[in-house]
C-alpha cells in the first residue's frame, strides 16, 4: 500500500511537472532571432522564412491560435526595387516573374471579446548589407538584434502575461518586408485575417532593446487617441522618461494601420551606432531596460483592457517639417534626448564632427550663429549651410562651453 502511494504520488508530482510551462526570456529570444543562422532575416530570403518558423513554433508553445490564411502565416509576393530611391511593391498575384515572397506569421489570443487589440514587431532584416545598410566595408551578416528581433522578444513575452486580461482579443503579428517599405504591414491592412473594424487599437514594438542610462523611451502616436497621453503617464511605475510623439505617421508599421484610421502607439528606445549595421548583436542590448518597458506596455493594456475601440485622432505629419538640407555633421543625434540642444549619440569615420575633435556625449547648442535648443533647429540650422563651407560650433563638454571650427 505504501509503495502504491509513493508511485501514486510521483505519477501526479510528474504530470504536474510536465503541465508547468517553460518560460522563456526575452534574452533567449534575441539570441536566437540574431543568430548568424538566420542570415539577417532579409525579406524573401531563406533566413526569414527559417524565422518565420520559429516565430510560428513560439507562438504555438504559447497557445496561441493560428490566425494567418495557411496555419500562421500570412503569404504576399513583391517586386524588389532596382531603383535605390523607390521601395518595393507588393504584388497583385502570389505568382509571377521577378516575384519574391515575405511571410507574416500572426497569432490570436482568443477571449471571446467584441474588440481585438493589434500587438506588432516586424522581425526582417537587412540580410548580408546593401541597399538599406550604413556599412561600406563589404557583405557581412546584418543579425538586427535591436531592429527588431528586440521589439519580436517583447511581443511574445507580453503574450505569455494576458491571462488576467479579459475584455480584449489580442492579434499578435510578426511583419515581413518592413525594411523595404512597410511591406507586410500594408498587406495585413488591406487584407486582415479578422474583422478590421473590430480592432480597437494597435501597439508596435520597433528597436526597444536599447534603453539608455536616463530611461528614456519615445512612443509615436501619443495623438492618435484622445485617451493615450493620460494613459501613457498614469501607467508610468517604472520611472522612463516617455518621450512624446503625436504624430501617426513614421518609419515603422504603425503607419499602415494610422493610414486606416486606427488609433496607434510605437515604441522605440532610439538609434545608435550600430543601428543598419553588422554590429547590432545580442550581447549589446539592455534586458533589464526591456523588462522595464514591457513591465509599462502591460500596465497600459490593462488599464486600457475595458476602454472598447478607441476613438481615433488624425493628427499632423512631423515629417513633413523637416528641412532640406544639403550638408551634414556626420553624427548619429541622440533623438530621445530631453534637454536643450542637440546630443551626438555617435561620430562617423572621417566626416566634419570627426574631423573637429567632436564625441559622443558633446552637445551642439550653436551653428555659426544660430542657437540649437531641439533636433528640428538643429536640421533647420544645417539647412542654411553649403557644401565646402566652414562655420563656428559651439558644443557643451562635461558642462563647459567651447568652440570648434568645420567645413562641410
Amino acid at each position: 500500500m505504501r509503495a502504491f502511494i509513493i508511485l501514486f504520488t510521483l505519477s501526479v508530482f510528474v504530470s504536474c511537472k510536465n503541465e508547468v510551462k517553460e518560460i522563456v526570456t526575452m534574452k533567449e529570444d534575441v539570441f536566437v532571432l540574431a543568430d548568424d543562422n538566420f542570415l539577417g532575416r532579409k525579406t524573401g530570403t531563406e533566413g526569414e522564412l527559417k524565422a518565420a518558423d520559429f516565430i510560428a513554433k513560439r507562438f504555438k508553445e504559447l497557445e496561441l491560435q493560428p490566425q494567418g490564411t495557411e496555419g500562421y502565416f500570412q503569404e504576399f509576393t513583391f517586386k524588389p526595387s532596382t531603383n535605390p530611391h523607390q521601395e518595393a511593391k507588393v504584388a497583385d498575384t502570389l505568382e509571377g516573374e521577378g516575384l519574391l515572397k515575405g511571410r507574416n506569421v500572426i497569432g490570436f489570443y482568443n477571449n471571446n471579446a467584441e474588440t481585438t487589440v493589434v500587438i506588432g514587431a516586424h522581425y526582417d532584416h537587412l540580410g548580408i548589407g546593401g541597399e538599406g545598410s550604413l556599412f561600406r566595408e563589404g557583405d557581412s551578416i546584418h543579425n538586427g538584434a535591436d531592429d527588431n528581433a528586440s521589439g519580436v522578444a517583447m511581443m511574445l513575452q507580453i503574450a505569455s502575461r494576458l491571462d488576467e486580461i479579459k475584455d480584449h482579443n489580442y492579434l499578435f503579428i510578426a511583419f515581413s518586408g518592413e525594411e523595404m517599405g512597410l511591406l507586410g504591414s500594408n498587406y495585413f491592412v488591406k487584407n486582415a485575417t479578422i474583422p478590421f473594424e473590430s480592432i480597437a487599437y494597435m501597439i508596435n514594438l520597433d528597436m526597444v532593446g536599447r534603453l539608455n542610462e536616463e530611461n528614456t523611451i519615445a512612443v509615436h502616436g501619443v495623438g492618435t487617441s484622445p485617451i493615450f497621453k493620460q494613459i501613457l503617464f498614469a501607467n508610468n511605475d517604472q520611472g522612463l522618461i516617455i518621450k512624446e510623439h503625436e504624430s501617426g505617421i513614421g518609419p515603422s508599421d504603425f503607419t499602415s494601420f494610422y493610414l486606416a484610421d486606427i488609433p496607434v502607439l510605437s515604441f522605440f528606445t532610439g538609434q545608435h551606432e550600430d543601428y543598419h549595421k553588422p554590429g547590432d548583436d545580442a550581447e549589446k542590448l539592455n534586458y533589464q531596460g526591456m523588462e522595464l518597458i514591457s513591465n509599462y506596455i502591460i500596465n497600459i493594456l490593462n488599464d486600457l483592457d475595458d476602454d472598447g475601440k478607441l476613438a481615433f485622432r488624425k493628427t499632423k505629419n512631423e515629417s513633413e517639417e523637416v528641412p532640406v538640407f544639403k550638408v551634414g555633421l556626420g553624427v548619429v543625434p541622440d533623438y530621445l534626448f530631453t534637454g536643450e540642444g542637440m546630443r551626438i549619440d555617435g561620430v562617423s569615420e572621417d566626416r566634419p564632427a570627426q574631423k573637429a575633435g567632436l564625441q559622443k556625449g558633446d552637445v551642439v547648442k550653436k551653428l555659426d550663429t544660430i542657437p540649437v535648443t531641439d533636433m528640428m533647429s538643429y536640421m533647420k540650422a544645417l539647412a542654411t549651410f553649403e557644401i565646402g563651407q566652414k562655420t563656428k560650433v559651439t558644443v557643451e563638454r562635461d558642462g563647459e562651453l567651447f568652440e570648434v571650427e568645420v567645413e562641410f
